[in-house]
C-alpha cells in the first residue's frame, strides 16, 4: 500500500459548491499544439465541478482507495507542525498545485525518505527543489499545457483591465459613485500600443495570438526563437534577450519559468529602463520581480500598473506590500485553476498515477525529473546544478 499525500486549497467560505452556474464544458481534444489531453483509463469526477479545493480530491480517492492505496488531502503545509509534515515520513507520492503550493524543500526531502514521485497538479514545478529531487532519485511530473490556455486568457484580461482602469472604474459603480473623469483619467487605447513577452513557449505564444487582432505591435524574446512562419503570421519582433526588449514596450508580460536566469530579473535596474508608464503583467512567478523595486516603481510613477496572480510566499500574508501598492490589479493565483482547467489537471493527475502504479513510462511532455536527471519538458525548462550531472 501506498500513502499518497495531497495538497490542495481550502473550500470556498461558503461551503463546497451544490451546484455551477453552467452545465458542462465545451469538448476539447487536443491542445493547439497537436498533443492530446490528459487520457486516463477512467475518471470519478464530473467535469466543471470544483476538484482543486480539499472536498474536491482531484476526483482521486475511489481510485486509489480500490487500489488500497491511502490518500491524505490537506490544506495545512507550512511549517513543521502541518499536516504535510506529519505525513511525509512515510509518504509514497506528493500532489501539490501551483497555486496552493506545497514547498517541498531539500530539507522536507531529508525527512521523506519514502518518496518516489511528485506530482504537480498544473505546471511549474519550481515550489519543488528539483536539484534535491534529482539527488533522491525521485520522479516530478506535471501535467503541461493543461492550464496554458487559461493563464493566456488571464494575461490578456490583465493587460486590458489595467490599461483601460477597469478595476478603479467598477469600484466607483459598487459604491454608488458615476464619476466619469476619475475612472478615465488613467484609462488608454491598447490599440498600436507596443507588447511584449518574456517567453514566448505555450503560454506566451498564445497570449501573443490573442493579442494580435487588437492591432498592437507585438515583441518577444526567448532563448529560442519561433519559426519564421509564425513570426510572419502575427508580425513578431524579436530580441535576442529582455534587456534590449523592454526599453520599447507599453507592456511588458512575463511568461517564463522560474529558474537562476530568471530570479530577481525585473529589478530596480532593469525596471528603470522601461518606458515611464508602461504596465508590467506577471502570472509566471513573483520571483521573477523585485517585490519593494515593484512597489517603489507604482509610486514614483515609473510603472502605470503591474497585475499579476503570483506571489511569493503563497499565499501571500495578510501585510504583503502588493496587497495596497498604487495601481495595482493583483488576484490570488487563480489563472491556471478554472474550473476548465481543472478538470484537464484532475485526469492528467490520474493519468501519472495510473503510468506510475502500472509500471508504464510517464508522458516525457509531463516529465520534469525523472532517472536522476531533468527530463522531458523539464531539461528545456529549467536548469540543474546537483552533482547527478544534469545540465
Amino acid at each position: 500500500m501506498s500513502k499518497v499525500v495531497c495538497v490542495l486549497y481550502d473550500d470556498p467560505v461558503t461551503g463546497y459548491p451544490s451546484e455551477y452556474p453552467r452545465d458542462g464544458l465545451p469538448a476539447l481534444e487536443r491542445y493547439p499544439d497537436g498533443q492530446t489531453l490528459p487520457t486516463p483509463e477512467a475518471i470519478d469526477f464530473t467535469p466543471g465541478t470544483l476538484l482543486g479545493s480539499v472536498s474536491g480530491e482531484l476526483g482521486l480517492r475511489p481510485y486509489l482507495e480500490s487500489l488500497g492505496h491511502e490518500l491524505i488531502v490537506t490544506s495545512d503545509k507550512d511549517g513543521e507542525n502541518s499536516e504535510f509534515d506529519k505525513h511525509l515520513a512515510d509518504a509514497e507520492i506528493v500532489i501539490s498545485q501551483p497555486f496552493w503550493p506545497a514547498y517541498l524543500t531539500a530539507e522536507r526531502i531529508a525527512r521523506a525518505p519514502k518518496l518516489k514521485l511528485a506530482v504537480t497538479a498544473g505546471i511549474g514545478s519550481d515550489h519543488y527543489d528539483l536539484d534535491a529531487a534529482i539527488e533522491a532519485g525521485i520522479t516530478v511530473a506535471e501535467v503541461t499545457f493543461c492550464n496554458s490556455i487559461s493563464v493566456a486568457e488571464h494575461v490578456v484580461m490583465m493587460i486590458l483591465s489595467q490599461v483601460r482602469n477597469y478595476l478603479p472604474s467598477y469600484k466607483w459603480v459598487i459604491d454608488g459613485g458615476w464619476n466619469i473623469a476619475d475612472c478615465v483619467q488613467r484609462s488608454y487605447d491598447l490599440e498600436g500600443m507596443h507588447v511584449g513577452t518574456i517567453a514566448a513557449g505555450r503560454i506566451g505564444l498564445a497570449v501573443l495570438r490573442r493579442l494580435a487582432p487588437f492591432d498592437v505591435h507585438l515583441h518577444y524574446t526567448d532563448k529560442h526563437r519561433l519559426p519564421a512562419e509564425v513570426e510572419k503570421e502575427l508580425n513578431l519582433t524579436f530580441h535576442p534577450s529582455v534587456q534590449d526588449m523592454v526599453p520599447h514596450l507599453d507592456v511588458v508580460t512575463i511568461n517564463a519559468p522560474l529558474h537562476p536566469e530568471t530570479r530577481g530579473l525585473f529589478n530596480e535596474e532593469l525596471i528603470g529602463t522601461m518606458k515611464r508608464g508602461a504596465y508590467l503583467i506577471n502570472t509566471a512567478r513573483a520571483l521573477i520581480c523585485d517585490r519593494d523595486a515593484v512597489k517603489r516603481a507604482l509610486e514614483s510613477g515609473q510603472l502605470a500598473g503591474y497585475a499579476g496572480d503570483v506571489w511569493f510566499p503563497q499565499p501571500a500574508p495578510a501585510d504583503h506590500p502588493w496587497r495596497t501598492m498604487p495601481h495595482h490589479g493583483m488576484t490570488p493565483h487563480i489563472s491556471g485553476s478554472t474550473l476548465s482547467a481543472q478538470t484537464r489537471y484532475a485526469a492528467g493527475t490520474r493519468e501519472i498515477l495510473e503510468c506510475y502504479f502500472n509500471g508504464n513510462p510517464i508522458r516525457d511532455e509531463y516529465l520534469i525529473v525523472d532517472g536522476g536527471a531533468l527530463a522531458g519538458v523539464g531539461a528545456r525548462s529549467y536548469t540543474a546544478t546537483a552533482k547527478s550531472g544534469a545540465a
